[in-house]
Order: structure tokens, then sequence, then C-alpha cells
């Protein structure tokens, strides 16, 4: 494998943006300039997103930087527009949607962008467009600092995303179920299309914007597929099975996206919109993490289930393009094996097992039910099973005390430790490569609302601490236990909606 192309630092009047999209019919999106902020500030900004565009992290300091991210000053090969699209929200066809607070600058160019060679940046909170509803276009500081953290702190776990490259600030007041002041997040993707982009034009019988769509998609995203016997079908099978192994990662790390409607789906199986999600702490698999969610439809348990709905709903958008029912039921057909194989795969890894052996699945569906029981921890579970040793029970208290049935615990582990015999497993082996796949720190939502606090008050010092803990969350940070240790009490009372 060749090494990552290293882009030269630049400034950024020195960002070259190309326009593809906007290089799509005008009924794709609306072009319109963001809405001035007044007296912005830099709230936070990473440097390894802006390595992938080559953006030199001086600038972040520079008032320049802060102009043309929260929307005053527009650099001057940009191109904004706000794109169009629609979708099913909560299960019900909602109709057009659309970039109601985002607009896109446009491409920049970046080598190691398979295969497209650029990334697009996007604003978040940059003021009204025309589809913005009943909204007010705006962001708020709160929303945007989450962003910015669960886009950077996906990417540290190894988990396809969107990314963050900054949060811009202002006093400006924005009113959300109280009072909140302004703010915009700059999103980096190779490409914000969703699964609602194509619903849009299916739902509003234009067969001719959505084979320009298609074909838009394909060539820039998937090139490989243009010399398949049905590419159309080709791109339903690859978006369905890379949506597979996405809710497969999600599962893994105990991750709750919280409104996976269809408009927040992306065409490439990367993480997109991150609102009211969370990361899984005692262990609940009917865990709900979006207080909007009156009937668990986006249940840490139901993710798996409505991405294939999710998967049946572009299927259902794409059939005038792939032309017979059951060629799009063959291409969604494979996602729930794509997704128990993924599955299957990384939870081997996070138990530390070299094989697929035949009586596995009742190991680990018996490790998952003493899990829910005992309301365990999701993290520090699989982060302290790593030095679970073999043959000598004396290291086992920091995990048997995660347990309120220590006994049922004991049981347990010595299935698993009869398992790992099987394999001749090594300790410090087993140890090393279990802790490469589960994480010592996740974003925990009360260490966000920690940040998020002190930032309100202008102390920003914590947000850029907990990005950077959770760059490498895999790591021993001696400096940082803190972050991984469980909840306090008053966590529990942290609620998060769609306006999150």
């Amino acid at each position: 494998m060749n090494a990552p192309e290293q882009i030269p630092a630049r400034r950024l009047d020195q960002l070259t943006f190309n326009h593809s999209f906007a290089a799509l019919p005008p009924s794709f999106y609306t072009r319109l300039q963001p809405t001035p902020l007044p007296d912005p500030y830099l709230v936070c900004a990473s440097e390894k997103a802006a390595a992938l565009i080559g953006l030199d992290p001086a600038e972040f300091a520079t008032k320049h930087f802060a102009d043309v991210f929260c929307g005053n000053r527009t650099l001057e090969n940009a191109l904004p527009l706000a794109a169009v699209y629609s979708g099913h929200q909560f299960g019900v066809w909602a109709g057009q949607l659309g970039d109601g607070r985002a607009i896109l600058l446009g491409e920049v160019d970046s080598p190691n962008t398979r295969p497209s060679g650029t990334l697009e940046l996007q604003l978040k909170g940059a003021g009204l467009t025309p589809y913005s509803r009943m909204g007010d276009g705006r962001a708020v500081l709160r929303s945007s600092i989450r962003e910015y953290l669960c886009s950077e702190a996906m990417a540290g776990l190894g988990i396809p995303t969107s990314r963050a490259l900054c949060v811009i600030g202002s006093d400006a007041p924005v009113y959300r179920e109280r009072p909140e002041t302004a703010a915009v997040a700059t999103r980096i993707a190779p490409t914000f299309i969703r699964f609602g982009s194509f619903e849009h034009w299916f739902y509003n019988q234009r067969p001719d914007e959505l084979r320009t769509l298609a074909d838009y998609v394909i060539d820039r995203f998937y090139p490989e597929l243009r010399d398949a016997a049905q590419p159309y079908q080709a791109l339903l099978r690859e978006a369905t099975k890379r949506t597979a192994h996405l809710i497969a990662q999600w599962q893994a790390v105990g991750f709750m996206h919280g409104v996976m409607n269809t408009d927040n789906m992306s065409i490439l199986g990367i993480t997109l919109d991150y609102g009211p999600y969370g990361f899984m702490e005692a262990f609940d698999v009917n865990r709900i993490c979006n207080h909007s969610d009156a009937n668990g439809r986006y249940s840490y348990g139901m993710q798996p289930r409505i991405a294939h709905w999710n998967c049946y709903a572009l299927g259902q958008a794409m059939l005038p393009l792939i032309g017979e029912v059951d060629d799009v039921r063959a291409a969604l057909d494979g996602y729930e094996q794509e997704y128990q194989t993924k599955f299957d795969i990384l939870l081997h890894a996070k138990l530390g097992l070299r094989a697929d052996q035949e009586n596995d699945d009742q190991l680990i569906q018996a490790m998952f039910g003493l899990m829910q029981a005992n309301h365990v921890d999701f993290t520090l579970f699989f982060r302290r099973l790593g030095n679970l040793r073999v043959d000598d029970k004396t290291g086992d208290e920091p995990l048997r005390d995660l347990f309120i049935d220590r006994a049922a615990f004991d049981a347990w582990a010595e299935q698993y430790r009869s398992r790992l015999r099987q394999e001749n497993s090594i300790d410090q082996v087993r140890r090393t490569a279990m802790n490469a796949v589960n994480p010592q720190y996740v974003l925990r939502n009360y260490l966000a609302q920690i940040a998020i606090e002190k930032a309100q008050k202008k102390d920003f010092s914590e947000v850029d601490r907990l990005r950077k803990v959770l760059d490498a969350p895999y790591d021993e940070q001696p400096q940082s236990q803190q972050y991984a240790e469980l909840p306090p009490d008053w966590a529990s009372q942290i609620e998060v909606s769609c306006s999150s």
C-alpha cells in the first residue's frame, strides 16, 4: 500500500475549489450566499481535519479564517449553494426537505480521498435557505460543539464519517427551547448526497433527474460500477453493503445515531448529521438516545433493522432505473448477511477470538444477556475484558466489579476462558489485539456537556482537550484517565433531542 500523499500546507486563499455538484442542473440546488454573522470568533478547529485538505493550521488564529467559516466572507473561487432532497422521517414520508441551514462552498482537492480526489466543505448554521421551512437557518453553539466532537471522535475510532474542520461562534442570539448563541460548524465529506436525494426525484416523478443523480454518483464515487451489467443495481447493492458495514461498526462501539431518517443516510455509507447521538453506557439493547423518539424507532437494538428499511426506501426510489422489482430485491437481499458477517468479525476481535467456532453465538448471546441484566458499562466492559487472564483470576476484580451478579459473571468468565484455551490464546498477545479494537475513550454525553458548559462561558479549552483525547481512543493516556471512568450520577439526567 502506498503511503498517503502529503498535501503541502496552504493558506486559505490558496484553496482551489471544484464544483462538480454545481454542474448538475439548477433543479438540484439553489445558489446563495451565507447570511453574515456578527463578531465571529474561533471556538475550536481540528488539525487532523485541516490536513485532509492541506490547510495550514496557522490559519486558525486569523480573523480571515473566522470570517470565511462563519460565512461572512466567501473565498474567491467558492460557489455557495444549498441542495434539495426529501426523505422519510421516523418512518413517515416528509416530502421536500433540503439543506435548511447548510450551505455547500464547493470541493477542495484531497488526493487521498478515493476515487473523487476531492472533499466538500459545507457550512452548517450559515443562515436561511429556500429549504429552511419553519427553521431560522442557524445552529447553536451547543449542537455545533456536539457535531464537531463526535465527527472527530468517530474518525478516531476508525468509523466512516463526515469530518468537522471547525466551529465559529458568535454572541448573536438564537432561540430553541431557550435563548442560546449562534455558531457555524464546517463539515467535510466526499459528498453529502443522501438516500433522500434519490427519493426526492422518485416521489416527484422526475426520472431524468433521478438518472442524472445516479450517473453523477457512479461516475464520481463508484466508477468501477460503470462497467457492471446493471450499473444502477450495482450502485444500490454497494450502498446497501456499505450501510450494513457502517451499522455493524456503530453497534460494535455502542454508538447510537438517534435520527436515522432517510435524509440522514449517506449514499457512501458514512455517518452524517450528528444530532441527538449517544454512546452506550449502562448496557440496554432498547436504549433510546433521542428524547424526541417517543416510540424507540431508533433505539440501539433497532438500528440494524432501520438501516435495512432505509435501504429498501432507497431501492424503491431507484426502481425506475433498475427496472425490475426482483432486481431491486436482489441488491437489497445481501444486507442481513453483510451486516451479520461484519458484526461477527468485529465481535470476535473485541473478544480476542482468532477464529469462529460453532458455539460462539451462544457465548456472545450469554454475554449480552449478562450485560443487559447487570446494566454493565459497554465501553469499560470490553476494555477491561482485555486484561482477563486465561489461567489467573486474581486480576478479574476491575471487570468483575462492573456486575451486580458477580456469580453470574464468574460463570460466564469460565466459559470464556474455556473458549480461549481452545485456541491456545496468549494473554499478552490477546490483550494487545483487543486494546486495538476496544476503545478506552468514547464521547460520553456528560463529557460533551462539561465541554459545552465551559464553552458557553467562553472557555474553549475543554473542547480542545477532549477532542485530543478522542483523537487516539485506543491508546493508554494515563494523564487523561478521568475521561475513561464511569459517568457520574447526574449524567443520567442529560437529555438530547432533534434540536440538539
